[in-house]
């Protein structure tokens, strides 16, 4: 059984928020620093905030057991309070006390994908918050395979709650620069753990239907799930920008993971893509408007903008995938107004990289025939 915990009052979040001194630590991997992780481990536990390192970005942490803590999640982010949080574990044995039931294609999916950047959906327990599920009767759960983070989970007390360590609808951040650029002076510590290797947000699938449902893509793929447990759908509006339902999973509803300067997707053939977007920077160019691209290692020598970042090459998704949100950050940090990127293709790991270009792009698409 788990136990829900007392928080703080309203007033208190709201009265701490704009006052927090944020402490940043730095912890390898490799050489695991144990008194800082404790004195992690108990900001969480008191109702604090403690931003860390995983496998695919980083992560904002505070108690999943804890309505208030939740509330201050949505309140360090202005995050919507009706998209709902991560829990995060970090032992199977974890599970049990926060969900309903656990279904046989869990058993099967844990025992191939965690820990690691999959994240499952369940019915919750009575304990879990309705402030760490968005108001949701489900809970999504995570196992982190990154070993800061399973060691903070395990200080903090087993179960903690984390979206992406960003200002709401800001690019996901995978290194710590842009986590301290986003909520220095917003939460009790950001730990340092070098740069993530993934650099997309986990795969969520949905177990609490006949059918398993994908509703967020990302580095573990449709047919990799499709491998362990038989028939998986998926929910078809991940690349639909009209979805209206209320979000299941983080992100389903909300523009997420955008730069400040404009984005649009381009697509068409490589010729066309390239002659459109010129088109379009030497205009901007006229009127004196930063511009920038995304492009690939085939392509980046050929474009007029002013700034032009690579994503690597078409065919490595893994590469594109790592690039993406710091490329869009870098964008940022130059402050370019407008930016074009090229299209990839919708499967495998490309439909996460899809998933997060048109929600970055608030799903502007130009379409070349």
């Amino acid at each position: 059984m788990c136990e829900k915990t007392e928080g703080f009052s309203a007033k208190a979040i709201l009265r701490g928020l704009h006052k927090v001194e944020t402490k940043v630590i730095k912890i390898k991997e490799e050489n695991i620093n144990w008194q800082y992780i404790e004195e992690a481990g108990a900001i969480i536990r008191a109702g604090g905030l403690v931003a860390f390192p995983t496998e695919t970005v980083y992560g904002l942490g505070g108690d999943a057991l804890n309505a208030a803590s939740s509330g201050k999640i949505y309140e360090a982010k202005g995050r919507p309070s009706d998209n709902p949080l991560i829990v995060h574990i970090a032992s199977m044995d974890k599970l049990a006390a926060i969900v309903r039931e656990v279904p046989e294609a869990a058993y099967k999916l844990a025992k191939r994908y965690w820990p690691g950047p999959l994240t499952m959906i369940f019915n919750k327990a009575a304990c879990v918050p309705a402030q760490t599920t968005g108001g949701l009767e489900t809970v999504a759960v995570r196992m982190p395979s990154h070993k800061v983070a399973s060691a903070l989970i395990e200080a903090a007390g087993g179960y903690i709650a984390a979206p992406s360590a960003n200002l709401s609808g800001r690019p996901s951040p995978t290194t710590a620069k842009y986590v301290i650029e986003d909520l220095d002076g917003r939460v009790d510590m950001i730990i340092d753990g070098g740069e993530a290797d993934i650099g997309l947000e986990s795969t969520i699938i949905d177990l609490t239907g006949d059918v398993p449902v994908i509703l967020r893509p990302g580095y573990i793929t449709e047919e990799m799930l499709k491998e362990t447990i038989g028939r998986v759908d998926t929910d078809r509006t991940i690349l639909d920008g009209n979805a209206k339902q209320a979000p299941k999973a983080p992100g389903m509803k909300y523009r997420h993971y955008a730069p400040k300067g404009n984005l649009v997707l381009v697509e068409g053939t490589q010729a066309q893509v390239v002659s459109y977007m010129n088109e379009q920077l030497r205009q901007y160019k006229l009127e004196r408007i930063k511009t920038g691209v995304i492009a690939t290692d085939e392509t980046k020598d050929r474009y007029l903008a002013d700034s032009i970042k690579s994503v690597g090459k078409r065919e490595d998704e893994e590469q594109i995938a790592r690039q993406l949100f710091k490329i869009l950050r870098e964008f940022d940090d130059e402050e370019v107004q407008v930016i074009y990127a090229e299209s990839f293709e919708s499967h495998g790991v490309g439909e996460a990289i899809m998933n997060r270009l048109l929600k970055a792009a608030g799903h502007q698409v130009v379409y070349l025939q």
